[in-house]
Order: structure tokens, then sequence, then C-alpha cells
């Protein structure tokens, strides 16, 4: 048996044993750094991000036992047996005449020929070799296609979860921006700071930033396609945003800390985005099926995800133009910080979530477009037949960078903001709000007890507050705005404590 093809029963039992600790190390090492940040999410009650983390492990482990069953299933894959008639077209590449190498794809035809190699002792693992199929037939796929696959889906993996990292991290560092605005507020407020004054609406800089009204609805949304580029998110639009949520949904002057919620908001979001569901799995099976040589169709896939979402950036900023230019027809003067219409009927058939959705749907896309360039890359080489014009793929991971910045810096965080701007209510307010009420009760509670020196009964404050809070608590997704304000209301501590007891 050749050097390629030797097997356990020809290989010393220290070199097995060495290989298998190390697999074995490595894989305790991933599982306790998996489970350290779990438990650094879980200590510091980031539920969205813990839910977040356990859908990327379903996936992985989804990914595995597809690898799994191709390792153990490979043979018989390979012993199907399909009509030359049907093979002979949709190739990536051109097929290869009686079966010999180009001159120009020497170096290509000695790198297949080491993998082969590489791959001829996972062959047996199946049973045997494959069947050979009868004249005019051939297999529907060889082990070595199965191989490069099994490569593929490895690659997958690994760029699923660097690819949602980093989508995270860049939404949380442009959100982390807006900390010093609501700071401040929150100091004007506590300095018992008055900003209500009148103001001519053209004034304000709200609506002077977006409030864009032109005869032409086409040059309406050419103008916010543009304004995307140049404007995300500015401190008048973070203002005039927080004041219309906190006057819908909350008591006018609350001290809500708005940042934090939006922070909140993304990661309940976020676990939606690594989602992976079967319609993603199919735009996946699609770009595979229509990479056929010849139709470039890899590089018009490209831009799909630029299309999908330079659509969504400027559907966002016309709803902010929509909503300056809604304040400016109301009111010739306003008061304080101007207040934007919440409704849900600025977006797209009445649903927020849809354009969730198209995030998601152009994220999975960049990210499957990048897998596949760098998995060719690495099997075929990068001047390969895959890639018959270098530029243009260039090009290609080019666009999926600027599209992964745009997307995860300046269209993400500007839809966790706007999101909040419907007419329902994420339920990420209501565990924070509602703990620290039960919290601030509970400890005004044993004071109490303590000065009476009985044994002491909850209040009817305290347990309107418990029965308020829990009907939430079973709530599976949002709440009214209507349903909202009571709710806060009702565990709403005052601050004076005369009041409190």
């Amino acid at each position: 048996m050749g050097g390629g093809g030797r097997g356990l029963d020809e290989t010393a039992t220290w070199s097995v044993a060495l290989v298998c600790a190390i697999i074995v190390i490595i894989s305790i090492l991933m599982e306790k750094a998996i489970h350290h940040v779990g438990h650094h999410l879980k200590h510091r009650n980031k539920e969205g991000l813990l839910e977040a983390l356990e859908k990327i492990k379903a996936e992985l482990m989804i990914l595995g036992f597809i690898s799994l069953s191709l390792t153990f299933c490979q043979n018989s894959i390979a012993s199907i047996c399909v009509s030359k008639i049907l093979t002979k077209d949709f190739l990536p590449c051109k097929r290869k005449p009686d079966g010999k190498e180009p001159e120009d794809d020497e170096d290509d035809a000695e790198d297949a020929r080491r993998r082969l190699l590489m791959y001829d002792t996972h062959r047996k693992l199946g049973g045997g070799e494959p069947v050979e199929c009868k004249p005019g037939y051939e297999q529907l796929i060889t082990v070595t296609g199965l191989h490069q696959l099994h490569i593929f889906i490895f690659f997958l993996a690994v760029f699923h979860v660097i690819y949602s990292a980093l989508t995270m991290i860049c939404g949380r560092a442009k959100i982390r921006e807006w900390k010093h605005w609501e700071k401040d507020i929150l100091q004007q407020q506590q300095s018992g700071h008055d900003p209500s004054r009148y103001r001519l609406t053209k004034e304000i800089s709200f609506v002077k930033g977006h409030a864009t009204k032109t005869g032409s609805s086409a040059f309406f949304y050419i103008i916010c396609f543009f304004r995307q580029f140049f404007t995300s998110v500015g401190r008048s639009d973070y203002m005039a945003m927080r004041h219309g949520f906190i006057s819908v949904h909350l008591a006018p002057g609350s001290q809500f800390n708005f940042q934090k919620y939006i922070k909140r908001s993304l990661e309940d979001d976020f676990k939606i985005l690594v989602g992976v569901g079967p319609l993603l799995w199919t735009v996946a099976v699609i770009y595979l099926f229509a990479n056929v040589e010849g139709t470039h169709a890899m590089i018009w896939l490209s831009l799909f995800p630029v299309v999908i979402i330079l659509a969504v950036g400027t559907k966002l900023q016309a709803i902010i133009a929509r909503m300056a230019i809604e304040i400016q027809e109301r009111h010739a003067v306003v008061e304080g910080v101007p207040l934007v219409q919440v409704t849900d009927n600025h977006f797209w058939l009445k649903d927020p979530s849809l354009i969730l959705s198209l995030i998601q749907l152009t994220l999975f896309m960049n990210a499957f477009e990048l897998t596949h360039f760098f998995w060719i890359w690495y099997e075929f080489g990068l001047f390969s037949c895959f890639h018959q014009k270098p530029l243009l793929q260039l090009v290609r991971v080019l666009i999926g960078i600027i599209v992964q910045v745009l997307c995860a810096y300046g269209i993400l965080p500007l839809y966790a903001l706007l999101s909040q701007m419907g007419s329902k209510m994420k339920r990420t307010i209501f565990d924070d709000q509602t703990s620290k009420a039960l919290k601030h009760w509970h400890k005004h509670a044993v004071k109490k007890k303590d000065a009476k020196g009985q044994s002491g009964h909850l209040p009817t404050s305290g347990n309107a507050a418990a029965q308020s809070a829990t009907p939430d608590s079973a709530d599976g997704g949002h709440a009214s705005s209507g349903q909202s304000a009571h709710i806060v209301a009702s565990v709403d501590i005052p601050q004076d404590k005369k009041n409190a007891s």
C-alpha cells in the first residue's frame, strides 16, 4: 500500500494517540471557551446574546452532523451513477478533453494529485471503493468532490461565526457613540434644566436635516438614497426618536436610559440575524446551482446584497424624512424637542420586522459570497478556472467588505433606533424596568417593616407591581403601546418617600 494509503494497522500507536490527544485537547478548549462566554453573558444578563450564542452552537452542530454524514456515506453517494447526458452541462469549469490536464494548468493538476493522496485514506471509511459505473454513465459526485464539499462546510461554519461576531461588534460600537448623548440628557433632567422653549419648526435641527419636500416621489427617494452614505444617526435624530418613544410608551420626563434600551434591543435582534433557516439554506443551494461556467453568475449574485442593503438604507432614511415632514406640516412652532409620530405605517407592509429579515438575508448572502471566494482560493487556487477574471473577483470581495461595514456599522444601528418608532414595544424594556421597580419596592418594604417592628404584609402597590409584571414575563414578544404604558405606570415607584410609604 502506498504511503498515501497507509492505514491504522500500519501506523505507530504513539502517533495515533498523539493525534487523538491533540484533537481532544482542542475540542475541550473550544468547549470551555464557549462555556466561559455563555457564563459571562448570563452573569451580565445579556439574554439576547446568550440566545444568539445558543443558536450559533446549534447551527455548528448541524454543520458537524452534515460533515459526519458526508464522511460515512461518501462511498454510497459516490456509487450513484447517472447518465453522462445529464452531467455534460451545468459545469463550473470547462470539461478537460480525454481526461488530460491542459498545459497551463500543470500546477493545478499537481495540487489536485497531492490532494487525492490526502483523500485516499478517507475513501476507505464508507466500506471500500465506490462501485464503478457502466459505460455511458458516471458518478453523481466523486469522493474527491465530496471531500471538497466537506471543506466548504468547514469554511462556512468558521466564517459564519467570525462574520456574526464582527456584525455585532460593529453595531455595538456605533450605538456606544450615543452613550454621551444619553448621559447629557439625563444630567440635564437631574439638574432641573427645562429644555422646553418655543422655536420655529423650520429652525429645528431634526427638521432642517431631514424635511425634504419635493414635487416628485422619485426625487425624494433619490435624496434619501444618497443621504445614507453621509449621515447615519445624528444627535438631533437621537433626541427626537428618544422623545417620541418616551412620550408614547412611558411617562414624560421619565429617568429612562434610552441608549441602553437600544443596545438591549440590538442584542435581541442579533439572535435573529445569526439564525439560518430553511429560506437561507435554499439561497445557499441556489448559489451553488447557479455557478455555471460562462454565466459569471457569482459576479451577478454578489450584487444582490448591495441592492437589498441600499434599498433598506434608503427606506430607513425615508422614514426619518417622513417624520420630519409630518412635524413641519403639523406645527409651525414647537415646544422643546419635536415629537415624532410613532406608528408602523412608515414601514413596508406596516411590519418593522420585515426590514430585519432583509438585513438577515443580506448578511447571509454576503457571508456566503466571501466564504465561497476563499474556499475556491484554498481548494483550486486564486487563478483557477473558477476565477477566470481575477480583477472581477477582487471587486466582488471588495463589495462584500463594503456591504458588511455599511450594514453592520450604519444600517443595523439605524434600524435598531427606528424600529422603536413602531406601534409596538419590545419586551426588553420590561425585564430591566420591572426588576428595578420591584427591587425599589422591596427595599422600601423592608425599611417599613423594620421601622414598625411588624411582620408586615405586602403593600398594595407592590402587589399591583408584581401582578402587572407577570403577564409581560409570559408574553412571547411585543406589547402594545397601551399595554406597555399601563404596565410601566403600575410598576412606577414614586420618587417622593411619603407617597412610597
